[in-house]
């Protein structure tokens, strides 16, 4: 099913993208003010077109010729279409590192897409472009250090390593020290990132257009503010600002690198060097005097308290923008354990959501944990998912089959993270593939991207502890419950509302309590059953 929506969508983009990169890149050429940006548009951006049109053409050929006359499901066409997806991961794989820049986003999140997209695809994805991104050479750095801070960066800084510690697909990050002595981490755009920006993001989105017709959570939502390194750092700036008025409970245990504003422009942002471990490194945590488990409550409460109460989400929590070190002035257990503090890198993708839309969210997820049905009914169809498709949202959301969702054991919602988890959850994507694209259709683009930050927080605490940690659900629950009732408290503040919410509050207590101390019992048998 998936390959022919695959199939048809290629087709139109082989047709379509020469027509839009070419437009776009003729009036950016002839726009230019500088001669030598006009000459490099004109040689770079018609190869770049012509090879993703080239690709796209190739892909929607192989497609068709391959299964040309296989009968639908026939082994034989099954292994031929694994043979096709193969070939075609591969092409997408070569275009996306001769193009570069926001093509290898494209392709990282083609490699999130995990449940919608051929396995083929997101394996080839995942192994290639995930950990190997360009690397802009030190004279393109130094090109770049110049035209923004105005001089070469052993003049700028005292010191300047011109190796990157780090290389992502728009930037790459160097290790530098001010002359007063400070120790920053310096995120230099690639040199050639704007010069064909234009025409990118012109293609890039037609392809996203078209993809999201067949494949309606395909919502990658990059856009020109991800180049602009100043709306990053007010955005660090922002989070931060949000959990001291919102969530100051937790505020000193989440923290973002401080911003060295003079050292920083819309392509070079420089801020404080962070040593610490990350997220997925157990062994290293551990060595900290850190627990996993506790550095998993922590993610999920920073997340959950970002998602319910600020509305103002950081949507790429993958591991490598999620850092972990001890709590400063925070001392050791008598056990000789420490608190953690999780640091957040990478500010340049957030998603605000409006008022109706966070609280109902807030509300959906309080019903999914405490499997309330009518509830889940409720908000699935005022999030737009419809009386038809409810259960199929909430098992989107949880992972979870409807069965399970309801169930009121505590553990309902639990992933173990292994084969037989992954195989069950590909098989219901598969029978209600096309149930799934309706309902990613109706539902807001906002929802459809935190649907992908959690899926990045899943998989964040499946490396921690290789499964669900039931305590986050707690965790969820409280804080969604929470946002319900402050949400609650704003439409009225007479006293008799104050009490009834009062009540209220102290029922969510009672009732977390209970589920706690089932929590503790269920780990208390399995414990004693090993």
């Amino acid at each position: 099913m998936a390959a022919r929506f695959l199939f048809r969508a290629t087709k139109k983009l082989a047709l379509a993208a020469p027509i839009v990169g070419g437009g776009v890149a003729a009036a950016a050429i002839s726009t230019s003010d500088d001669p030598a940006t006009a000459l490099k548009l004109c040689a770079t951006v018609p190869l770049r077109v012509t090879r993703l049109s080239l690709t796209a053409a190739t892909i929607a050929f192989d497609y068709e010729y391959s299964l040309w006359g296989l009968p639908e499901d026939s082994i034989e066409r099954s292994k031929v279409k694994h043979e096709v997806h193969n070939r075609s991961a591969r092409k997408l794989e070569e275009l996306c590192f001769k193009n570069g820049g926001i093509y290898i986003k494209l392709g990282q999140h083609i490699g999130q897409l995990e449940y919608l997209v051929p396995q083929e695809y997101v394996l080839r994805m995942r192994e290639s472009l995930l950990n190997r991104c360009p690397v802009s050479s030190y004279d393109q750095v130094c090109e770049v250090v110049k035209t923004e801070l105005g001089g070469m960066p052993d003049e700028i800084f005292s010191e300047f390593d011109p190796v990157p510690i780090a290389s992502a697909s728009l930037a790459q990050v160097h290790v530098g020290r001010t002359h007063d002595g400070q120790k920053v981490a310096v995120k230099v755009q690639h040199a050639h990132m704007t010069d064909t920006a234009s025409a990118d993001y012109a293609t890039v989105e037609l392809i996203v257009n078209t993809l999201h017709r067949f494949f309606p959570t395909f919502d990658y939502s990059c856009g020109y503010q991800e180049l602009d390194f100043l709306i990053e750092a007010k955005n660090s700036v922002k989070c931060m600002d949000n959990f001291r008025k919102l969530s100051p409970h937790i505020a000193d245990y989440v923290y973002a690198p401080r911003v060295y504003w003079n050292f920083s422009t819309s392509k070079l942002l420089t801020m404080e060097f962070m040593d610490c471990a990350q997220v997925n490194d157990v062994k290293e945590i551990r060595r900290l005097g850190i627990q996993p488990h506790d550095v998993t409550k922590l993610v999920s409460q920073v997340f959950a308290e970002m998602m319910f109460k600020h509305g103002f989400v950081h949507c790429d929590p993958h591991a490598a923008n999620l850092l972990v070190r001890p709590l400063p002035q925070g001392k050791r257990s008598i056990l000789g354990k420490r608190k953690p503090q999780l640091v957040l890198l990478d500010h340049g993708l957030y998603k605000e959501l409006d008022f109706p839309t966070r609280t109902n969210y807030a509300a959906l997820w309080k019903a999914l944990i405490f499997s309330d049905a009518c509830g889940i009914k409720e908000n699935c169809v005022k999030l737009g998912a419809g009386e038809d498709l409810y259960a199929l949202f909430a098992g989107v959301l949880t992972m979870r089959p409807w069965n399970r969702v309801i169930d009121p054991a505590v553990d309902h919602l639990a992933l173990q993270g292994d084969d037989n988890d992954r195989s069950e959850l590909q098989m219901y994507a598969s029978q209600y593939f096309l149930q799934i694209s309706e309902l990613l259709r109706r539902l807001p683009r906002v929802i459809i991207l935190m649907l992908k930050t959690n899926d990045c927080l899943r998989a964040v605490n499946n490396s921690l502890l290789k499964g669900s940690s039931l305590e986050t659900f707690l965790i969820i629950g409280r804080v969604s419950s929470e946002a319900v009732i402050e949400t609650k408290l704003l439409q009225n503040k007479s006293s008799l509302w104050r009490i009834k919410l009062w009540l209220e509050e102290w029922l969510l207590e009672v009732r977390l309590f209970g589920m706690q101390v089932a929590l503790w019992l269920l780990q208390l048998r399995k414990a004693l059953t090993l």
